[in-house]
């Protein structure tokens, strides 16, 4: 008889304990309900943060993000088969540094030098969601960057935007890659980005009214189909590689410390068609971005904002922000949302500290 009490008592120790674990945690010094899976978070599916701090959809900078997770933007999510990184921005809210658009998005704690570097970027991703609302007029409505290259330094130009873009009704949405010039002279209002297709159209292609689309692209991307990008910067130049199944890898390289818009008469027939009629008409400096910082971002960042078109008919969308209430627009599809399920990053011997984008872009609002 007392061989089995002790057996009794010890089954109910146990079925104490375990329950106990598995029902309740302890968190900012408060008892909360545990889910019954454990969190995975974004470092463990993707091991590669250290090399990143992450912003977020709010407009905060949440750091190196090992082991951390925020479920309004960014969190793990699994398909059915495969771990995927989140990344989400709505619309409209808190932005970082001078921007118009919400991100949540990583930025490399490190800059290289175009003419020096030997650096890589490669992801595999899928897109989940673009805006639901705003302007078809409006070259940027509907779309989401995905990669970039940044500069740190001067006018914080950008060498790289990889976006997709799909309009409402659309199955199939494109990919196409932007290079910003780096503008000669002190204004950089000029500035303005040459488009180049990758997968359906670029961003030149847009609707004739507010509400009016033009067709869809046969060879395009739909929501949910995974594709590829490879960037690599290798002494000066800029190698893009794209693949997708069932479309033909594209390949592009660009030339990072000279510049191919130095006069008027060299800009292309797209920018004279977009950006003119809005006074953004600059050239290039002739060194391009030779001489300045670069890094590399990567995540979601909403291309669809609230402003008013009448402010610029190529990047402000008009679109719906619930006056920046996330969760309704997020009930409605007035977000943008990315799952990566790999990506890599090589960054050169070259590289030195990238603090002082972080220090001048993370207290903007404030300033």
């Amino acid at each position: 008889m007392k061989k089995h009490i002790i057996a009794l008592a010890s089954l109910v120790t146990i079925f104490c304990f375990t329950n106990c674990k598995n029902t309740t945690k302890k968190t900012n010094d408060a008892l909360i309900e545990n889910d019954p899976e454990e969190t995975v978070y974004a470092s463990e599916v993707i091991p590669f943060f250290d090399d990143w701090k992450l912003i977020l959809g709010d407009g905060s900078n949440a750091g190196i993000a090992n082991n951390f997770e925020n479920k309004d933007f960014f969190y793990v999510a699994n398909d059915g088969k495969d771990d995927w990184v989140v990344f989400k921005a709505p619309n409209g809210g808190n932005t970082h540094g001078s921007s118009n658009n919400t991100r949540t998005e990583l930025a490399q704690i490190k800059k290289w030098y175009p003419k020096t570097a030997n650096d890589k970027l490669t992801a595999t991703l899928k897109v989940m969601n673009v805006s639901s609302t705003g302007d078809a007029r409006v070259a940027a409505t509907h779309a989401v960057v995905v990669g970039q290259i940044h500069s740190a330094d001067a006018f914080e130009n950008e060498p790289l935007k990889i976006f997709y873009k799909k309009y409402p009704g659309h199955t199939k949405g494109s990919v196409f890659w932007h290079y910003e010039i780096n503008t000669a002279g002190d204004d950089n209002s000029k500035r303005w980005d040459y488009s180049t297709a990758v997968w359906g159209n670029d961003f030149s292609v847009v609707g004739e009214t507010v509400d009016t689309y033009p067709a869809e692209p046969e060879d395009g991307i739909a929501l949910g189909e995974e594709f590829s990008y490879e960037v690599v910067v290798k002494d000066g130049i800029m190698s893009l590689k794209f693949m997708s199944d069932g479309h033909d890898t594209k390949t592009y390289t660009k030339n990072l410390l000279e510049s191919e818009y130095p006069t008027q008469a060299d800009i292309p027939e797209q920018t004279k068609k977009l950006f003119f009629p809005i006074g953004q008409d600059g050239v290039e400096r002739k060194e391009a971005y030779a001489g300045e910082g670069c890094f590399f971002k990567l995540g979601a960042y909403n291309q669809t904002n609230g402003k008013s078109p009448d402010e610029n008919m190529n990047w402000c969308s008009g679109a719906e922000t619930h006056g920046g209430d996330i969760q309704k627009q997020y009930a409605d599809g007035n977000y943008a949302e990315v799952w990566f399920k790999t990506a890599s990053i090589e960054v050169s011997d070259a590289a030195v500290s990238n603090e002082g984008y972080f220090s001048k872009n993370d207290d903007y609002k404030s300033k």
